[in-house]
């Protein structure tokens, strides 16, 4: 793991722990996420993501360990660390009186940014905002008003940028065109860092993906190394005639068995799927049709965490 002082990371994240009175949210929690990447930060609920989120966002204080963004740490150089990044929250929390416009000015005054108007009219082009722009945010959508916390997110021009469940409520076709926009970014060069219960999102978009689960973390590793490493895939074979018996040896392997289809769960770096075939054929099941299934992130989710989707925030 390389150190926190290392100019290629966006976010080091060292030994951190949060306790809540007896209840520890976060266990020693250290991992690195470097610059450019599309970065997945998946758990269930209780998990610890949203401590570890407000953690990074200098929001609360931790109990032990350190966090930096861009090599500025949260605590000692928490301004320079806060112009770094933008944090896109879950919960939509405005103030209702005022225009999209007005809070994007308002937000660019925070950060003491003045004379933003060609970033923020730009920012309301790109997120399909500029006919909204004079509007009060609370005669917004709600896929409107999360559209407006992207803004507000990057109205100061952070090169590191968290999206807590972005696309939470929102239709498809503004999930399909904030993606749009959350892409170009990355193609720009900024580090995007996604919590998602839409697991096929992250599937899609993330180049590194770390689960998290019950504050600890218990894997962190490139999407295409997650699905790969043996945690298992299905073997669906289609028999010619109803399926009532599985042989003992594979009953505990049964996914699915709905009328002549079986779906067993199999280890593609040690079952042998010729042999498991054999077996069923032994056992008087007429194989007309057999497939691999490989696992999807959900798959590996469940099965690391035992959570059941649709389970996460």
């Amino acid at each position: 793991m390389k150190s926190s002082d290392d100019g290629s990371l966006a976010i080091s994240l060292r030994g951190v722990s949060k306790n809540y009175g007896d209840l520890q949210a976060l266990k020693d929690v250290s991992f690195d996420i470097h610059k450019g990447e599309f970065f997945g930060l998946l758990g269930p609920n209780g998990a610890g993501k949203s401590t570890l989120i407000s953690a990074i966002a200098g929001l609360l204080k931790v109990n032990g360990g350190s966090i930096s963004i861009l090599g500025s740490d949260v605590e000692k150089d928490y301004r320079q660390a806060r112009m770094n990044l933008g944090v896109v929250p879950q919960e939509i929390v405005m103030d209702p009186f005022f225009t999209v416009r007005e809070t994007l000015v308002f937000q660019s005054g925070y950060f003491g940014i003045r004379n933003n108007d060609q970033w923020i009219n730009e920012l309301l082009d790109q997120l399909g905002l500029s006919d909204k722009a004079d509007s009060n945010m609370r005669k917004l959508s709600g896929g409107m008003k999360r559209r407006v916390l992207i803004a507000q997110a990057l109205v100061h021009k952070p090169q590191v940028l968290v999206l807590d469940e972005p696309t939470a409520g929102v239709d498809v076709e503004l999930r399909q065109s904030m993606w749009r926009f959350v892409r170009r970014l990355h193609n720009e060069g900024h580090t995007i860092v996604l919590t998602t219960h839409y697991l096929e999102e992250a599937e899609e978009l993330c180049d590194r993906i770390a689960i998290i689960d019950k504050g600890q973390l218990l894997a962190l590793e490139t999407k295409e190394d997650l699905l790969a490493r043996g945690l298992g895939s299905k073997l669906l074979v289609r028999a010619t005639h109803p399926i009532e018996t599985i042989p003992l040896e594979y009953q505990d392997r049964v996914a699915r068995l709905e009328g002549n289809e079986v779906e067993l769960t199999i280890r593609r770096d040690s079952d042998s799927v010729m042999e498991i075939l054999d077996r069923l054929r032994a056992a008087s099941i007429s194989i007309d049709y057999v497939s691999v299934l490989s696992d999807s992130l959900e798959d590996v989710f469940v099965r690391m965490t035992g959570a059941q989707q649709g389970g996460q925030s």
